[in-house]
């Protein structure tokens, strides 16, 4: 008989030893080197650290910037994005903040002091497309004891962090890093991870559960083993087995361990063979399991499907509960990253749109830029630029077809409402306007509708000119023309008829008077 022993020996890696230590009871908390263990070897830990950060970077943002030539100045921005690798840069100082508390990221100029300012003499803003630049994401080991944070209530900067940071005797000046805290620090609360009154590590809480998980692992691993036990049930030949007898069982043994798909074994009238039943462990398995990981999310403070890997019933699309929950919470990180994307739209900015990156631009727009400074233009184009997130709740595409339907039917009727009442060039506005919403309706739409202003422009004047003369025209005209005649009626001839047929009345019938009468009228 086997047995199987699970405590009492050396464990082989870090794993086993840092998860399956009976010292880890409930309320413990992670230190350093068992968060990097956790991210690094986990199966679930890399999942809660970097799933939430994949998951709200899944969309690009929408970028626009209406004050400027939008789609030459959207492009070299994104080409010089994915230069950099910023989304990469970002969702890297993300995970290490969820996976310690604390993360930092900073920019590194080639030739240029740590400590030097941005937009100071040595580090002009102007000239950063010049530079060398690179960046650099630094965990809590790497920037210890510099953000350790004043814990004195009555002091400035009082759980906040400066903003600057120091690397093995390297000091980075605020202007030129970001600083991101996984939870808001607590009063006289050291995190071991971070090595400082910081934030919290995503795994602090839940450290108990994450180590009954590899539990489950050991449990997989036994029922795969077992799962392909046979057991032969031979009838005994008696309470004394000679040597020939245990042969014989010994050989059947063996026929039965050799036998595969179509052979054949004999075997006696009263003996059985059945596999080793694990049916009873299903269900408390399963359930014990499925509980393990949602108290992993719990103490993570994120939504259970995300570990679970469970697919949602109707989808992003139908905005079930599930789904809504699940894009709240994606929201929230997206607010957290915040700070770095700002930080990285700043530096992009001032590397895409150069000097000679606008000399084009004067050279394809002279009406517009000719005249206009570098600086001016910078400025207008910074001052104007947005970038959003889109919704995670995405509708399908015939209900994002029945919104575009309904928005084009709005500006059809704003338009029929204002153009009566405007002058011309008001409405060369409102078309442009209403130009621009029909090109957004890109499901109905495929091809962008452009008109031209100025030949607008030109059009409306030549009809205001042509309704001038022709207004001038039709005055002359009536001027000349002679008066209607006077209705018959009201003349001599018809006054004469009507004095005679009066003369005349006494001598003739009623009815030919009357005829008279009203012939004459």
């Amino acid at each position: 008989m086997t047995r199987i022993s699970l405590g009492g020996t050396p464990v082989g890696n870090g794993l086993q030893e840092l998860l399956m230590c009976d010292a880890i009871v409930p309320g413990e908390q992670p230190s350093y080197q068992m968060c990097k263990v956790i991210l690094t070897l986990h199966p679930i830990g890399a999942k809660m650290a970097e799933a939430p950060i994949k998951l709200a970077q899944s969309d690009k943002r929408e970028i626009a910037i209406p004050d400027s030539p939008e789609e030459r100045c959207k492009e070299a921005f994104q080409k010089e994005w994915e230069a950099i690798g910023a989304d990469k840069i970002i969702r890297n100082t993300m995970k290490l903040s969820r996976a310690y508390g604390v993360a930092s990221v900073a920019m590194l100029v080639d030739g240029v002091d740590t400590n030097a300012p941005l937009g100071s003499p040595a580090l002009p803003l102007e000239d950063l497309w010049k530079k060398d630049i690179s960046f650099n994401v630094f965990d809590p080991l790497n920037t210890a004891g510099s953000l350790v944070l004043s814990q004195n209530p009555n002091a400035m900067d009082f759980n906040k962090t400066s903003g600057s940071i120091r690397v093995n005797g390297s000091t980075y000046h605020r202007s030129r890093t970001r600083i991101i805290l996984n939870e808001e620090p607590v009063y006289i609360d050291y995190t071991q991870a971070a090595f400082g009154f910081v934030g919290r590590s995503v795994y602090q809480r839940p450290l108990y559960p994450l180590k009954s998980f590899v539990q489950t692992m050991i449990t997989d691993d036994l029922v795969v083993r077992k799962v392909g036990v046979l057991v032969a049930m031979l009838k005994s030949p008696g309470s004394i087995i000679d040597n020939v007898m245990s042969k014989i069982a010994g050989i059947k043994r063996a026929i039965l361990k050799e036998a595969e798909t179509d052979n054949v074994i004999s075997i006696g009238e009263s003996e059985k063979i059945e596999s080793l039943n694990l049916q009873n462990l299903d269900a408390p398995y399963t359930i014990a399991r499925k509980n393990i990981i949602e108290n992993i999310a719990t103490g993570g403070d994120m939504p259970a499907k995300i570990l679970l890997q469970e697919t949602f019933a109707e989808g992003f699309g139908e905005g079930t509960e599930d789904a809504k929950y699940v894009a709240r919470f994606i929201d929230g990180i997206r607010e957290e990253m915040a700070p770095l994307y700002n930080f990285f739209d700043m530096i992009v900015q001032r590397r895409a749109w150069t000097p000679d990156f606008y000399k084009l631009i004067q050279e394809d727009f002279p009406d517009q830029y000719g005249k206009m400074t570098f600086a001016a233009a910078f400025y207008r184009w910074a001052n104007s630029y947005t970038a959003k997130w889109p919704s995670l709740l995405k509708e399908p595409p015939s209900e994002q077809i029945k919104v575009d339907d309904v928005k084009l039917r709005a500006v059809i009727a704003l338009m029929e409402v204002l153009m009566p009442n405007m002058d011309d060039e008001n409405k060369i506005i409102l078309i442009q306007w209403g130009c621009e919403q029909f090109n957004e309706l890109k499901l109905l739409f495929q091809s962008p509708l452009i008109l031209d202003p100025d030949a607008m422009r030109s059009f409306l004047e030549e009809k205001a000119e042509q309704l001038k003369e022709a207004q001038k025209a039709g005055n002359a005209a009536a001027s000349e023309t002679p008066k209607p005649p006077k209705p018959f009626a009201d003349s001599a001839t018809a006054r004469e008829l009507r004095e005679s047929v009066a003369a005349l009345a006494p001598k003739l019938p009623a009815r030919v008077i009357r005829d008279a009468q009203e012939r004459v009228q």
